[in-house]
């Protein structure tokens, strides 16, 4: 499990709260340099929202882009599947795992929970762990102010918890986009932000070869892998491009004697 932690600013946070305040004192003392201070906090706000929009960004908080260095020495990878569950295409990709014995990481959506119970209670049968990717996957979650955010992913927890009987750890942004908000949510859920080593953008790329070789660029133990069963790329026959690429990655895996594994797996 995430061991219970509170929150605690980043070094950006805090740099950014100081701002604020050495701005008003500004103001305050000499009201006629409000145009610098005014600039101050435009660069202060443009250094918040650059690194909201870099998903693999730690200066907002902690954030999971590799294992931890024990899994890692170990030859763990993680392969992490977003967007799910698609009735048409996750027991195909439950059926790929289950031929290899892989266990993968399925960052869910709520809502698409609620509508699919039973396939939900089949990834978690079946030994995957399923996380959270937010309850609607709002093309604006990044934009949302904390009450907002908190109410997504509280309602996306609790449904992956009755569904399931396991609270998630994990918590992955929709798009891996985020803001300030976030972090002090994720703290008090004892959700822990992951987002990856390597995407394939299988979202919207449908050259399932040029996936596969960004997923294994420089593959070693510790990696974090994205794919998708949800929104996933079709080929020109219609297939999604994980069935192809799956087989492969896990192939290249075999081959480098990697181990699958899941992101709570890899605490123990």
């Amino acid at each position: 499990m995430i061991r219970p932690r509170r929150w605690h600013p980043s070094r950006l946070i805090a740099a950014s709260g100081a701002i604020h305040l050495a701005a008003a004192a500004a103001v305050v003392a000499r009201p006629a340099i409000w145009p610098m201070a005014l600039g101050m906090l435009v660069a202060d706000h443009a250094a918040l929202t650059a690194a909201g929009l870099w998903p693999r960004s730690s200066l907002l908080g902690p954030n999971w882009t590799r294992l931890p260095a024990e899994a890692a020495a170990r030859g763990a990878v993680a392969i992490t599947i977003d967007d799910g569950p698609d009735p048409q295409v996750t027991p195909r990709v439950l059926s790929i795992l289950a031929e290899r014995s892989v266990r993968a990481t399925f960052f869910c959506i709520g809502e698409r929970l609620e509508r699919h119970a039973d396939l939900a209670r089949e990834i978690h049968a079946q030994g995957h762990a399923i996380e959270n990717h937010s309850h609607r996957h709002s093309h604006n979650f990044s934009l949302l102010g904390p009450r907002a955010i908190a109410a997504d992913i509280g309602r996306a927890q609790d449904c992956i918890a009755a569904l399931t009987g396991v609270a998630p750890s994990f918590f992955r942004a929709p798009a891996g986009l985020r803001n300030a908000f976030l972090e002090p949510v994720l703290a008090r859920l004892q959700l822990q932000l992951a987002s990856w080593t390597r995407r394939g953008f299988d979202t919207v790329n449908a050259d399932a070869t040029g996936i596969l070789r960004r997923l294994t660029r420089a593959l070693r133990g510790g990696d974090i892998l994205l794919l998708h069963d949800g929104n996933a790329a079709r080929l020109r026959g219609g297939e999604p491009v994980i069935l192809e690429v799956l087989p492969r990655l896990l192939d290249a895996l075999a081959e480098r004697r990697l181990q699958p594994t899941t992101l709570r797996a890899a605490l123990e």
